[in-house]
């Protein structure tokens, strides 16, 4: 039996054809909208100065991404420096960067116009990590009057701290023989020297803003030492997506989010050490930065715009404990490296030391023009370990002309620091260890204007007189009492770098002889 054919209703067949003739107009469409987006790319891109740095030709929507490892950033940029010289440009998206090495071009930048590169990006990820207007920290923050006050407050307090008992000087030298004695415990057996070192700079930055030392087996000061190395890898594994990438992938849910938790955790901490110092602070006697602090904010009250407020303070001490930590701690550590792969140098060292110093004088600051060996090596290990690849970036507030060229406004500005420590037009030998770069015929030592392991300009490290002792009390310290070898049949520990916010060598072993 045959089925009936069925009858359309004329509306009916009138919305199919209707809507099968919409569905052939979709690739028109999306064509449409591919050449309307590839004329508005063309036209950001085309939006800029003839005198803008050069650099690779960008992709539709993508710029240059593709040429960029988010892994390892450094090496692209590295090698497109090579390509394109001192000054290049590069895009991701529409946004534009411009990266500046070489001594010669970073000088210019930070040094005659440092005005023009004082400023910072914002980027929603730091937003994550609690940067919020009046509470930007030092490091991160934008160029404001909250900033230019939280700047000159930490360089000050931390040039002038006598407080208390003990100055700091005599801090780092009490630090310095922890240290020895955890070294001694190890019996002359092979050790990984990474978390003491890492334990003995954090407790002078917890002296110096907590009041106290902890035990290296605190579990608050553990905990503290953890947490701020996780947020600093943390931090690593995204912040070169999040700069060269639209800001909105900050949102997009991934391990980046991991950020917030850790910071939460760390500021539990420093609240909890904050309350106890309100219930027991005496304005009449600093005890610490954190009372020093208190004492601003109490002369702030009534005044919103001021930047002295309790979370600033408690982003200002982050800064302080992850900076301080990771950049000394780093160091110290290429330190030890440089002398078990150079024992010759370590010879001199200790010869220097034992004519100066003896095996029982604790070294002071006053001993350092009367060192110039140890001085040298000491500044040499610093230029060689270049923990800071690339400055924390800079953003451009208007047009600025760099050279012969013109960096437009609103441009993110990285300065490549490596390249001044290893600018072969400064250096004898730019790759190699080499201490005698800082000595002269006569083996006095002499500074070198290339050495910028601290940055210049408005955003220069402000805790760089500090680091300087620590370097030069701990390190001689060290090897006042010890002679590192490589462990017996054990391979030559490799120069390996591992690429973070700092660098640091690859975990490695060594044993400390008592001399």
């Amino acid at each position: 039996m045959e089925m009936p054919t069925a009858v359309i209703p004329a509306s009916i067949y009138r919305m199919g054809t209707q809507a099968s003739s919409s569905w052939n107009n979709i690739p028109t469409v999306l064509i449409l909208f591919l050449l309307l987006a590839l004329l508005f790319d063309y036209v950001m891109y085309r939006k800029k100065s003839s005198r803008i740095p050069p650099g690779p030709t960008p992709l539709p929507f993508l710029g240059n991404m593709l040429l960029i490892d988010l892994r390892n950033p450094h090496i692209s940029l590295k090698r497109l420096a090579e390509k394109y010289g001192s000054a290049y440009s590069f895009q991701v998206g529409w946004h534009r960067f411009v990266v500046l090495s070489g001594f010669k071009m970073i000088k210019e930048t930070l040094g005659q116009k440092a005005e023009d590169f004082a400023s910072r990006p914002y980027n929603p990820l730091f937003k994550l990590a609690g940067f919020t207007k009046n509470c930007e920290g030092i490091l991160m923050a934008t160029y404001s009057s909250g900033w230019k006050e939280q700047r000159k407050f930490c360089v000050s307090t931390l040039k002038n701290f006598g407080m208390g008992k003990k100055t700091l000087e005599e801090r780092v030298s009490e630090e310095a023989g922890y240290l020895c004695s955890e070294f001694r415990s190890q019996g002359g057996s092979p050790f990984d020297p990474q978390n003491l070192v890492n334990n003995a700079v954090g407790n002078i930055i917890c002296t110096l803003t907590f009041g106290d030392r902890f035990e290296y087996n605190d579990e608050t000061f553990l905990k503290l030492m953890h947490l701020t190395e996780e947020i600093m890898k943390t931090f690593t594994r995204n912040l070169p997506q999040i700069f060269t990438a639209a800001s909105w992938l900050s949102y997009v849910p991934g391990p980046h989010l991991k950020i917030r938790k850790l910071y939460n955790d760390i500021i539990a901490i420093v609240r909890e050490i904050v309350n106890e110092h309100k219930k027991t602070w005496d304005p009449t006697f600093r005890r610490d930065f954190i009372d020093a602090f208190l004492e601003e904010m109490e002369k702030a009250k009534g005044n919103p715009k001021s930047s002295f407020n309790e979370k600033n303070l408690i982003k200002i001490i982050y800064d302080l404990v992850a900076a301080g930590t990771e950049t000394t701690g780093s160091t110290i550590l290429w330190g030890l490296l440089k002398m078990v792969l150079h024992p010759e140098v370590q010879k001199k060292v200790h010869e220097e030391i034992d004519e100066v110093l003896g095996r029982h004088k604790a070294p002071v600051m006053e001993d350092l023009p009367n060192m110039p060996y140890t001085n040298a090596v000491i500044h040499e290990i610093q230029r060689c370990a270049d923990i800071v690849v690339f400055a924390f970036p800079y953003i451009t507030r208007h047009d600025v002309e760099v050279g012969k060229f013109v960096i437009p406004k609103g441009t993110v500005v990285f300065n490549h620091l490596s390249s001044v420590l290893k600018d072969e037009t400064m250096w004898e030998k730019p790759h190699q260890f080499y201490p005698e770069h800082f000595l002269d015929a006569n083996g006095q030592f002499v500074k070198r204007e290339a050495f910028l392991p601290f940055s210049a300009g408005r955003h220069a490290c402000p805790g760089e007189p500090m680091a300087r002792m620590e370097l030069f009390i701990f390190f001689t310290t060290l090897l006042q009492h010890f002679t590192f070898c490589v462990p017996k049949n054990h391979p030559r520990p490799k120069e390996d770098r591992i690429y973070a916010l700092t660098v640091s060598p690859n975990p490695f072993q060594i044993c400390a002889i008592p001399r």
